[in-house]
């Protein structure tokens, strides 16, 4: 099949075009090419989708796939106009556009923000409603029958630059603190779901060239936080005392939850946000989504964790500095008896 994809110089779209070219697909990338290259012999259209014309070296081919991870409605809005004879449109979303992310366990037919009315999503506080925005427009053009809407939870694996998913096995594998002390949050019921890249990209794949059609939460299986911990910690060997901090606790120490600088990613704080990383994914899994076991995933993003360059700045995460210090302030090894791991 011929297949288009719109971006795949990043992390998503580059595993979407290598996951489509082993297939045996005849795979185009359309993007400006900043974010990096595109596979060996995949043919990439550099273009930028905010210019008029974007589209006009690809508007003219036989499309039976596109696949679209654009947050921005304008973009979306002139591809789905110049790409509607395209087979099926494989449009990339995202969980936050819901309404309510306070619940667990919701699935596809909760209410949805207001869509963003402009062309442009000038800041991440316009995110869900960019998105919602985003997949009006590809359902306006594609209707029911010829669009995919993966409403993707949170992706992790090797590559993933914002080092949410990367951040624990990476910590586990080499504790900041003397004794081997790695920071946790005593959060036991808040739910976790991690999508492995290369899973998500096959099922995207597998949904554009099977001509699925309609709408998905796309995200891994749920898991409690201190099972999720556990697993990374299993995967890098660590052997050292976990110390578990109430969530009060590092709220009034300055840690920040999910991602960002001075945080502890996955974890959650806001009762707003508690289904943030816990949906029902059993559509998508009944239209084929296969994702493979959490251990395998951290295991893998750990090796590519430890063949990163030492010097790069992680964008989520605590230093190794405010790890100690944090660590420190909580009482130091002294003052940690019965939060140690039982086999720390």
């Amino acid at each position: 099949m011929r297949i288009l994809v719109l971006g795949g110089t990043g992390w998503l779209g580059g595993e979407v075009a290598r996951t489509a070219l082993r297939q045996g697909h005849v795979v185009v990338c359309l993007a400006r090419g900043s974010s990096g290259d595109v596979p060996d012999v995949v043919r990439l259209i550099r273009s930028d989708r905010t210019q008029p014309g974007a589209y006009d070296l690809v508007s003219g081919e036989s499309w039976d796939v596109v696949v679209d991870v654009s947050r921005q409605p304008g973009q979306v809005r002139s591809a789905v106009a110049a790409l509607a004879d395209a087979g099926c449109y494989v449009f990339v979303s995202s969980s936050n556009v819901y309404a309510d992310l306070s619940t667990p366990g919701k699935d596809e037919g909760g209410p949805l923000l207001p869509p963003l009315a402009g062309d442009v999503m000038e800041s991440m506080d316009s995110y869900g409603p960019a998105k919602v925005a985003c997949e009006q427009a590809v359902t306006d053009v594609f209707g029911p029958d010829r669009a995919v809407i993966a409403r993707v939870g949170l992706i992790g694996g090797p590559g993933d630059i914002f080092d949410r998913t990367g951040y624990w096995p990476w910590r586990f594998s080499r504790a900041a603190a003397g004794d081997g002390a790695v920071l946790v949050p005593d959060d036991p019921d808040l739910v976790t779901q991690l999508i492995d890249v290369r899973d998500l990209a096959a099922w995207l794949v597998e949904s554009g060239v099977q001509a699925r059609s309609g709408v998905f939460n796309a995200t891994g299986e749920p898991l409690v936080l201190p099972a999720h911990l556990e697993t990374a910690r299993a995967v890098a060997g660590h052997r050292g005392p976990v110390v578990r901090a109430r969530p009060e606790e590092l709220i009034s120490l300055g840690v920040q939850p999910w991602m960002g600088e001075r945080s502890l990613p996955l974890w959650l704080h806001d009762p707003r946000e508690r289904g943030l990383n816990a949906f029902d994914s059993s559509r998508a899994r009944a239209a084929g989504l296969v994702t493979r076991p959490l251990e395998d995933t951290l295991r893998d993003t750990l090796r590519w964790e430890l063949s990163r360059s030492t010097g790069h700045v992680r964008r989520a995460g605590l230093t190794d500095e405010e790890e100690s210090a944090l660590l420190a302030e909580l009482g130091g090894p002294a003052g940690r008896a019965g939060q140690q791991h039982p086999d720390g």
